[in-house]
């Protein structure tokens, strides 16, 4: 397994992050740790989960994901970077979502117990929370970082332009600093590349983006004129946001290409969609998801794969629309 330094800290984590969203409602727990074992065996450390997990589920579920990481981790949490998110709706009060320090507090407690730990390396905000001030919402973070409840803090789907405000108003206030960002980021949404992976440079932080094969439209197997099979594009909420996000006519031709393109050159779509989000230098590690543990296979041969440069510019190339944000349809 590869390694990267996480940002601009002293972290060191593997350039594959399993991503955990559907456990406990698309997947069951006993596949769930199936997949966790075949990862592990792989050599991937880092885990990525989040308090609404499993997406879709509604409140009837949330939190049930990190109960199955927990369980999983019991007796070998020392060995892998744990990461999980807050500000999702968690209740049927208005207090119980959102960034404000009565939220945070109450979520990094909640998290802990179901995660069967006393600390998580990574605690972010799964989203930007406006009726917030910023102010609050790290002060309340340097709190649990200052607690020990979690090594470092980071952000989930942020603007740039509220990103760099954070990390401003944090150097002014001299709170814990976000070390990472999570954004989407495939070869059919770019938009990041265009403010935010510049400032992530600029600003040494740590990139870890999700969704590298487009909710697995990436992998070539789904077709534009059959309805999608129960899974990632059908099951609750989650489904109609992907749906929403990636099927329409404009990406199945897309991926039509690619194909293509990819099997000229003897390679599959998914192992070289992972990758080419991780030939980019600034992107830390990728978070990767699976519905059954083979999945795995071709997604973590991308980490042996160098891309050959031509075959990286037709990526480029056949994609570049995707760089400058939604064409009209």
């Amino acid at each position: 397994m590869q390694y990267r330094k996480f940002g601009a800290t002293g972290l060191n984590v593997s350039r594959v992050c399993l991503g955990t969203m559907t456990f406990g409602f698309q997947i069951d727990e006993a596949t769930s740790i199936r997949i966790m074992d075949t990862a592990a065996d792989a050599g991937v450390t880092f885990i990525d989960t989040a308090d609404v997990y499993p997406l879709g589920g509604g409140l009837s579920r949330v939190g049930r994901t990190e109960e199955i990481v927990g369980r999983w981790l019991k007796g070998k949490r020392a060995r892998f970077v744990l990461a999980t998110k807050a500000v999702g709706e968690m209740g049927p009060s208005p207090w119980d979502r959102g960034a404000s320090r009565k939220h945070l507090l109450d979520a990094i407690d909640a998290s802990l117990k179901r995660l069967d730990t006393d600390y998580v390396d990574l605690y972010q905000l799964h989203s930007d929370d406006l009726d917030t001030p910023l102010d609050e919402t790290l002060e309340a973070l340097d709190v649990i970082v200052r607690s020990g409840r979690a090594r470092y803090v980071g952000v989930s789907n942020f603007l740039a332009y509220r990103l760099a405000r954070a990390l401003g108003r944090a150097d002014a206030l001299r709170t814990a600093r976000f070390v990472s960002v999570q954004p989407r980021y495939n070869l059919l949404f770019r938009q990041i590349e265009r403010e935010l992976l510049p400032l992530a440079q600029e600003e040494g932080l740590a990139v870890m983006p999700y969704n590298p094969l487009a909710g697995g439209l990436l992998t070539g197997k789904h077709r534009r004129e059959t309805p999608p099979p129960e899974g990632r594009f059908t099951v609750g909420t989650a489904g109609a946001l992907y749906q929403a996000r990636y099927w329409h006519e404009r990406e199945f031709a897309t991926i039509e290409a690619l194909k293509q393109l990819t099997a000229d050159a003897g390679l599959t779509l998914s192992t070289v969609a992972v990758a080419w989000v991780l030939a980019n230098d600034v992107v830390t590690s990728a978070i990767l998801g699976a519905s059954r543990p083979e999945q795995l296979g071709d997604t973590l041969a991308a980490l042996d794969l160098t891309l050959a440069p031509q075959l990286k510019a037709k990526l480029d190339e056949l994609t570049h629309e995707y760089r400058f944000g939604d064409a009209t349809r």
